[in-house]
């Protein structure tokens, strides 16, 4: 079995393995890339992943980043089927057309900006027709379920407990007459989350294709994360500020929601403070989770059985049109707004940021992983400016940053799922995450249980093969994003400049103060020096 990895190869976006064997090629999962501009540039390298070739597609989870591209593929000629679970599906059905209105209006506001230079029309990377013609071809299956989707292939989904419909994938096939199995994690869910069942484990695999988001990372429990969410809403409270929650439309608002309905009960929220859920593909998706208590877990029955759903909140409000949206930031007083997206790069959540990030008394909290070149991530790693709407504004709002919401697997709770496995030795892929969190996580795997791990880079090649090595295929100059050297050097003289403004502010204040500065500044400096003198 040969094995491409289209995206999630040291990243977290874009998560597509293309598999070959015998004459049968097909895709596990084919999402989004997101993040800096040269990351995102992949999503036009489409003729790479030869869809029309591909006989069938099985698909995770609903995620953009694991489930974006599907339109694309399908503008491009693909016509087979996409397995998925039910609540996928149905989650699909509306994001997908979400993401081609996106696709529209991006490329309708960067050709104002290319026509007013002179420069030709980009057409949007697929269309709601693309969106549109996608959906028929989605088959549920049910957890448990195997499926033949190819002569000689076995497929089963498994409950991944990440978000309403995950799963992890098993594949199961001869190879020279042995029986192998691969095994994709998809993104691991926590045991205990709100909403969700736990995750399934895993009973033996050969080779485990395992996500590592925050391999170098321990979530807070439950109890931690509702007392930092309790106190970023009474800090804007007293203040008379808003609280502003940039959440992904999936799972993390609902989460968002449950918790905000768990602190009403302990009179931890105010109950004259409004809480909004301003993303109508947030609002239209928790439909969809109400569509289906069944994938709930005992905790949450147990809430609607006794009257009380926790998506229901006396205060809670609904947003979706624009006019409604606007008279948010309008209206004085406190309120809770969650909107998307997630990584505060697009949607709504920019105008919300763009009103409230300047205002000392406002709160904004991050409840998700914060990809590399995203806004978001700018204001977590401590901006003390950022660009909204090529306007300057001000980080003065009091930042909370609480990973006790990830969907994800923490480091302990991927290795004790590990456990879980009975055959041993497994060789392990590792996917879905940034170098760092990687390379943490491989460490201590080996030291725990001794497997077999590769760590696989972008539009690499690798052949499995029972009983032998992992032999990958690298092109390192394609593996690695290009630096985008005319934008960098195109912005240095207004990057000079602040650095100028900086130093000039600091000149009066305690020497402590301003040897912190200077030394930030000799670091980029170095870092600068290295890396020219790398090229």
């Amino acid at each position: 079995m040969k094995i491409t990895f289209m995206g999630a190869a040291r990243e977290v976006t874009g998560s597509c393995y293309i598999l070959e064997k015998e004459g049968v090629r097909f895709a596990i999962d084919c999402g989004l890339h997101q993040g800096n501009r040269e990351i995102e540039k992949r999503n036009r390298n489409l003729e790479s992943y030869d869809f029309e070739s591909l006989d069938f597609i099985l698909v995770t989870h609903a995620h953009i980043d694991h489930s974006g591209l599907l339109p694309a593929a399908v503008a491009k000629g693909y016509k087979g089927p996409i397995y998925m679970t039910e609540p996928t599906s149905d989650l699909l059905d509306i994001m997908l057309l979400d993401s081609a209105h996106i696709q529209e209006m991006e490329a309708e506001w960067a050709n104002r900006k290319r026509s007013r230079k002179g420069e030709p029309d980009v057409i949007p990377l697929y269309t709601t027709a693309d969106a549109e013609l996608t959906v028929p071809l989605f088959k549920p299956v049910k957890y448990g379920q195997a499926i033949e989707p190819a002569e000689g292939i076995s497929v089963t989904f498994k409950n991944a407990g990440h978000i309403l419909g995950s799963a992890f994938i098993e594949v199961e096939y001869e190879d020279e007459g042995k029986s192998t199995k691969l095994v994709f994690s998809g993104d691991l869910g926590r045991p205990e989350q709100l909403i969700v069942q736990d995750p399934s484990l895993v009973d033996c695999a050969d080779y485990l294709f395992l996500e590592s988001t925050y391999g170098n990372r321990v979530h807070k429990d439950e109890q931690n994360t509702l007392d930092e969410l309790a106190e970023a809403i009474a800090y804007s409270y007293s203040k008379g500020e808003k609280v502003v929650i940039p959440a992904f439309a999936v799972e993390r608002s609902q989460q968002i929601i449950y918790s905000l309905f768990l602190l009403y009960k302990s009179g931890r929220l105010p109950k004259d403070m409004p809480v909004y859920l301003d993303s109508p593909l947030a609002i239209r998706a928790t439909e969809v989770f109400r569509k289906h208590p069944e994938f709930f877990d005992e905790q949450t029955i147990g809430y609607i059985n006794n009257g009380e759903h926790p998506l229901d909140l006396p205060n809670l409000k609904f947003t979706l049109s624009t006019d409604e949206s606007i008279a948010i930031n309008n209206t004085p007083g406190p309120a809770v707004v969650i909107s998307a997206s997630g990584m505060a790069n697009a949607g709504r959540i920019k105008h919300h940021l763009r009103h409230n990030l300047w205002r000392p008394g406002a709160s904004v909290i991050f409840v998700g992983y914060q990809g590399v070149g995203t806004l978001g991530r700018k204001i977590v790693n401590g901006a003390e400016k950022i660009r909204i709407f090529n306007e300057e504004v001000a980080v003065n709002a009091k930042v909370f940053t609480i990973n006790g919401f990830s969907g994800h697997a923490g480091q302990d709770e991927l290795l004790e799922w590990l456990e879980g496995i009975r055959d041993k030795p497994v060789k392990i892929i590792l996917v879905h995450g940034e170098e760092k969190a990687q390379d943490a996580l491989a460490e201590l795997i080996r030291e725990r249980f001794g497997f077999e791990i590769h760590v696989p880079e972008y539009m690499e090649e690798l052949t499995l093969e029972p009983g032998r090595e992992m032999a990958p295929v690298v092109d390192v100059a394609v593996a690695r994003p290009r630096v985008d050297w005319d934008f960098l050097v195109g912005d240095a003289e207004n990057l000079f400049a602040e650095f100028r403004k900086r130093l000039e502010d600091v000149k009066d204040r305690p020497w402590t103060e301003q040897t912190e500065v200077r030394d930030r500044l000799m670091d980029i400096n170095r870092s600068m020096v290295e890396l020219i003198s790398e090229m």
